[in-house]
């Protein structure tokens, strides 16, 4: 038993008042004549000893009272050994697409947070964060309203990032008792890679999760091949039933173009395909319904006017390979001689190719490095007679390269950096049986430029990423076979396509991403992004002829959204959710060290209030002394 008030026990010593008036009675007796008395010596001796009897029970009775006052001041409690201590509650409540899932027709987080409400204390201070916002040392009344219109997130912490978010809202006191309650479905996308919290707090999981039931996802869409004049989008889905077929809608600009059926394969997923004309702009987006999660039920894409690159070769060579590969409707091309070049043309190109040039004058160089560092791309491929001095100028100033000696030995391209950007996405798999091109002639570099493709003995063959790439070897047929490889095709491809970065099919909302705007501003002119009254202005570059837009924590809404300068759409371009909350597998909490798992809300607040209960006895004491009041009350009156 422990007393909140102790320092009261002093009044313990004023137990000796009643003792000091019961043993010394400072009343005096007279004696009184009286005849014949012997007669009473009897009954006088018994009446002493009732008296005496009646005064010790007075005694004690007063006593026992005061005694009983005194201690239900002190306020007498018991509680368990953490109940005295200090308290933090940290509070994860994962507010995630798949927490939508439905238990008994609720949305499982709407219920979560309405029993949260009714559990927690009025009083009870906490903090709480969800996978995007955080609120510090708040009470329930602080944040009620905006817990029940708490909106989904795409994103979704992991435990090793819920502990050390949580970390950080705990204080530094090692007094403390550090109590973390997460309230989650628990996906096992929830998993981090040791899945052990800091043992410093004790952890509360508690599972909410929805009633089972499929989920029907459109997963991602792409362009396939042409076929007259028709292009192919192809859609990929999973989650569904071979046995029930799930209608797809497609619209532009939000009126129906088509419909079909999805069908699933036993492992749950269908592939659909759509037929749309090439070339022409398209606002579209994909529609599903399912009676489980809903943000993946709708995806969003658009195909915008096809924007030229424009590439520019500066060329002493007769062949006519650049010419093939940059033709068609993707790329404007033009080719020029040192000696024609209009140096003036330079500053609205793309890509500048400096092909079998055998020096490269000092003017050149100084426009060159002028379109390098306004965001243009560089393709250099030497000549067999190639003046070292001027390419290294070119190439110092550009980054740290240089051509150290001219190697004449025959070498074949063996390796390809499969993931190096140029070929990311070039190949299904690694292939080993490829007719790899040779070369009878090569440069030595010195170079920290990436490795794209390299010859027996590890002999750079192409370096380059971030727009400059450089050739260690002539092109020409004389000294390589490389231009009648397959392996040139996506090569110079997707050199050029990196110089425009044009808006893809679609953008994942939380994954970088980057776009070129093919626009000229003025100082004052700046690019927004906006969608039915939501509008931002992204992180821009301007360099002649183009506007770079970079895409990171904006925007946080999918959608079609469209580029804006002074109220002129230019383009426009697509974001959707991410898709990794459309599968419904959730964590095995058993296989989870050093937590306590409970099985719903209330009864996590159940037993936090059973840690902190303190079980108080003065009332006890209060009675004790009334009862002690009327046994005295008794004695005074029936004891003589």
């Amino acid at each position: 038993m422990q007393f909140k008030h102790p320092e009261i026990f002093w009044a313990l010593f004023l137990l000796v008042i009643p003792i000091l008036i019961h043993l010394f009675q400072l009343r005096r007796f007279t004696k009184t004549p009286f005849t014949n008395v012997a007669m009473l010596q009897k009954v006088v001796s018994e009446s002493r000893k009732s008296n005496s009897l009646k005064k010790w029970l007075l005694l004690f009775t007063r006593l026992l009272l005061l005694a009983a006052i005194i201690i239900a001041f002190a306020q007498p409690f018991s509680s368990s050994s953490t109940a005295l201590q200090e308290k933090e509650i940290v509070v994860y409540l994962d507010d995630s697409f798949s927490m939508q899932g439905k238990q008994n027709g609720i949305p499982v987080l709407e219920k979560a947070v309405q029993d949260f409400i009714k559990n927690v204390g009025s009083d009870t201070e906490f903090s709480l964060f969800t996978n995007d916002k955080t609120y510090t040392n708040i009470r329930i009344g602080d944040i009620q309203n905006t817990l029940l219109a708490l909106p989904y997130s795409y994103k979704q912490l992991n435990l090793n990032e819920i502990g050390l978010k949580a970390n950080s809202l705990f204080s530094t006191s090692k007094t403390s008792i550090k109590d973390l309650i997460v309230i989650s479905d628990f996906q096992e996308r929830l998993a981090s890679q040791n899945n052990v919290l800091d043992s410093t707090m004790n952890a509360h999981f508690v599972p909410v999760r929805p009633r089972q039931v499929p989920n029907v996802s459109i997963d991602s869409v792409f362009m396939d091949d042409s076929v007259n004049d028709q292009g192919r989008l192809k859609v990929l889905l999973s989650g569904g039933n071979e046995d029930d077929p799930v209608p797809i809608s497609l619209y532009d600009n939000g009126e129906l173009i088509a419909k079909t059926a999805a069908k699933f394969t036993s492992n749950g997923n269908a592939e659909v395909e759509f037929s749309i004309p090439v070339h022409q702009k398209l606002d579209g987006h994909l529609s599903i319904m399912d009676n489980a999660l809903a943000y993946d039920n709708r995806f969003y894409f658009n195909i915008n006017a096809r924007e030229k690159i424009k590439v520019l070769a500066i060329s002493e060579s007769e062949s006519d390979y650049l010419n093939r590969l940059f033709r068609g409707d993707e790329f404007d091309f033009n080719k020029f001689s040192p000696d024609r070049l209009d140096y003036s043309v330079l500053d609205d190109k793309n890509v500048i190719v400096l092909d079998n040039l055998n020096a490269i004058p000092s003017s050149l160089q100084t426009v060159l490095r002028s379109f390098f560092n306004t965001g243009g791309t560089v393709i250099i491929v030497p000549s067999s007679n190639t003046d070292l001095s001027s390419y290294n100028s070119l190439l110092s100033s550009l980054s740290s390269t240089r051509f150290i000696e001219k190697v004449s030995s025959e070498a074949q391209l063996t390796t390809i950096s499969f993931d190096h950007p140029l070929y990311q996405n070039v190949f299904e798999q690694q292939v080993t049986n490829f007719q790899y091109p040779t070369t009878s002639g090569y440069f030595n570099v010195r170079t920290n430029l990436a490795t794209a493709l390299a010859m027996d003995g590890g002999n750079p063959f192409l370096i380059g990423d971030n727009r400059l790439y450089v050739f260690t070897a002539p092109l020409e047929l004389a000294n390589s076979n490389f231009v009648n490889s397959p392996l040139i095709v996506p090569t110079f491809y997707n050199m050029a396509q990196s110089s425009l970065r044009l808006p893809k099919l679609f953008n994942t909302l939380g994954s970088a991403s980057t776009v070129d705007v093919v626009v000229e501003l003025d100082n004052d002119d700046i690019l927004k992004v906006t969608k039915e009254g939501y509008e931002f202005i992204p992180l821009q570059q301007s360099f002649p002829a183009r506007v770079q837009l970079s895409f990171d924590q904006n925007p946080t809404e999918d959608g079609v959204y469209s580029i804006v300068r002074d109220n002129e759409i230019l383009q426009n371009i697509s974001f959707n959710y991410p898709r990794a909350e459309s599968q419904l597998k959730y964590l095995d909490l058993g296989t989870l060290q050093n937590i306590n798992t409970l099985d719903s809300i209330p009864e996590l607040f159940e037993q936090l209030k059973a840690e902190n209960n303190i079980y108080a006895y003065w009332k006890w004491f209060v009675i004790l002394a009334l009862l002690l009041a009327l046994i005295e009350v008794l004695i005074q009156k029936f004891v003589t």
